[in-house]
């Protein structure tokens, strides 16, 4: 099979989750789910950041729920590259959105510590 293009592009992502209708919420979990559309999540998710980033109003109320959905709905496979992304910047903006990756608890539900 050839490689096939995941529907979307990093600005549909991007809206998606500045946006974050139950349709968004939907459509990203399906782009979630196809390991594909990793590459083009994570841009998309870097674009939504940088845009938080350069607003006039930080919503970090929003974007602590964005990084809490997220961390909630996404495969063990994206935990770790979605926390490199949230620590990524020193930005106020990033901060909130780490905040909320670490309150769904993903990462450690995906990598439970050993019990030693």
């Amino acid at each position: 099979m050839a490689n096939i293009s995941p529907i979307g592009s990093r600005e549909t992502v991007a809206e998606s989750l500045a946006g974050f209708s139950l349709e968004n919420q939907n459509w990203l979990k399906l782009l979630m789910d196809d390991p594909a559309s990793d590459e083009m999540l994570l841009e998309g998710l870097h674009l939504f950041l940088n845009q938080a980033s350069e607003a006039k109003f930080l919503n970090s109320l929003k974007l602590g729920k964005s990084g809490e959905w997220i961390g909630d709905n996404a495969p063990a496979r994206l935990q770790i590259r979605l926390m490199e992304a949230a620590r990524s910047s020193q930005h106020p903006a990033y901060q909130a959105f780490k905040d909320g990756l670490t309150r769904s608890g993903g990462l450690e539900r995906a990598y439970p510590k050993a019990k030693i």
